[in-house]
């Protein structure tokens, strides 16, 4: 596919990001597309395989490399190296309900296992993505596709991330009638409130629920289900999907939020500086700081503990309000630059990721934020009971066990401390509303393999069913749970 010898005449290029200094002064995304002409010479990079690995999600070292998608992506690059853009989005619309959303935020599991990656640079698959989504809407590619045909039956979906959002799609095209509810004001779960504007302009969550819309979904946002909820759609409902996601935050022993002002979860932190945003067309600083009404960390001294993507969202939020200084924690080991030996291509790379926080923390303070192997032992606060300084201690693991070093004590000046250091589970009410068990991880039990809570009406999909993970999954997840839905509704399925 693509050019035969593209990936020998072509050097990789990503889009251009714009430098940290200018980006910081607002909320826009930043990352610039290339030129056509330039995208397609990246898709002619595409290298003619034999067995594609990019597009096969396979679990190796315990880690999944390739899209869990099963995105075509050999097929729809050689469609763009040809400029037939139209049949490239209709191969990459069979298999991606939203390419918008993981063209921008997704980590790109098909490039880890490109086989131009393993003695060079990846075909840039995550941006031409993009560049296919963006084209489609741009050139009215994409028009609603209402079902021609009702077949009867009513699917309540709750949860509007991007699980609940992929069943809502599927079954509303296969002719159900789909009713979404969500508890916030905004639909998109997560990717509304949990990941910033400057990496997801929320205009794109609109612009699909737009066309949801269109296509016959209704969404119910403000409705918290609860028991009388619940007891409610699964009378009225053939089927209830719970796509409610794995909200509940890993708290750390040392700092509760609950009794210590100026320690927040990372998401209610997010969530704050979206929702001020999102009141003006305004994404710039000055507007936000106009605004108010969010966690201010403008002269603070503050500190983040988690070293994944929400912890980095969280670094390019507060230096945009204007941080004193930022401090990221993490517990595991500094990864390696370049792959060691016994982590070979195309397992996923153990390696360093410095991403687009850690680049701007880097050009505002002039080092990297991270501090590896360590963690927050103990907490010091003012009379008012908020937070000033934070006690660090370094931590190993020894037998499978987290160890404190001795003698490795620090202190570290700390007005707020963001606590990102994951999810474990679903909330105990949204699981408990429908009478669903949930497993030692926090998540419902379904049939194994499967998304049907059996003897129910019940199914699950989505980190609520998975536990915390990536976007692309929880796509994934809702696809192949509308297959067991439709099944039980119809009793086969042509999804």
């Amino acid at each position: 596919m693509g050019k035969d010898t593209g990936f020998l005449e072509y050097k990789r290029t990503n889009n251009k990001d714009v430098s940290p200094a200018e980006r910081l002064k607002n909320f826009e995304e930043f990352h610039k597309p290339l030129i056509p002409d330039e995208r397609r010479k990246q898709a002619a990079r595409c290298m003619n395989c034999g067995v594609p690995f990019c597009q096969s999600a396979m679990n190796l070292g315990g880690m999944v490399t390739g899209c869990p998608l099963h995105n075509l992506i050999p097929e729809w690059n050689d469609e763009i190296y040809r400029g037939h853009d139209n049949h490239a989005f209709a191969r990459l619309r069979k298999t991606s309900n939203f390419p918008e959303f993981t063209g921008r935020v997704c980590p790109a599991l098909c490039e880890k296992a490109c086989m131009c990656g393993q003695n060079g640079d990846a075909v840039t698959v995550h941006d031409n993505e993009l560049f296919l989504i963006e084209t489609a809407f741009n050139h009215g590619y994409i028009t609603p596709r209402i079902p021609e045909i009702r077949s009867g039956k009513k699917v309540a979906v709750v949860g509007s991330g991007p699980s609940g959002l992929a069943v809502a799609d599927e079954l509303n095209h296969r002719g159900h009638t789909v009713e979404v509810f969500e508890r916030e004001d905004e639909i998109g779960g997560l990717l509304m409130y949990g990941i910033p504007n400057m990496k997801l302009d929320k205009s794109v969550i609109k612009r699909r629920r737009a066309l949801m819309e269109e296509e016959g979904v209704v969404f119910h946002a403000g409705v918290d289900v609860k028991k009388k909820e619940a007891a409610g759609l699964l009378k009225d409902y053939d089927a209830v999907v719970l796509c409610c996601g794995s909200k509940k935050a890993r708290p750390i022993p040392a700092a509760d939020p609950a009794s210590v002002k100026g320690v927040y979860f990372a998401v209610d932190f997010l969530t704050q500086t979206t929702k001020a945003l999102m009141d003006s067309e305004d994404r710039s600083v000055e507007a936000l700081k106009k605004h108010g009404g969010y966690i201010d960390a403008a002269g603070k001294n503050v500190v983040i503990v988690g070293g994944g993507d929400t912890g980095n969202d969280c670094i390019g939020t507060v230096l945009r309000h204007g941080a004193k200084s930022v401090t990221a924690l993490e517990m595991m080991p500094k990864p390696p630059v370049e792959r060691a030996q016994n982590n070979p291509w195309p397992e996923w790379p153990r390696t360093l990721k410095t991403d687009y926080g850690h680049e701007e923390a880097i050009h505002v303070f002039g080092d990297d934020p991270r501090v590896y192997e360590t963690t927050v032992k103990s907490i010091t606060t003012d009379k008012k009971g908020a937070i000033k300084e934070i006690e660090t201690v370094k931590v190993t693991f020894k037998d499978g066990k987290l160890t404190e070093v001795k003698g490795s004590e620090k202190k570290l000046k700390c007005d707020i401390l963001l606590i990102a250091a994951g999810f474990i589970g679903c909330e105990d009410y949204s699981a408990d509303a429908f009478d669903v068990k949930r497993n030692q991880r926090g998540v419902v039990v379904t049939n194994e393999n499967g998304y049907h809570i059996e003897g129910t009406k019940i199914f699950s999909a989505g980190d609520m069913h998975r536990g915390q993970s990536l976007v692309v999954w929880a796509i994934a997840e809702g696809r192949a749970c509308a297959v067991e839905v439709d099944e039980f509704l119809m009793g086969y399925s042509n999804l």
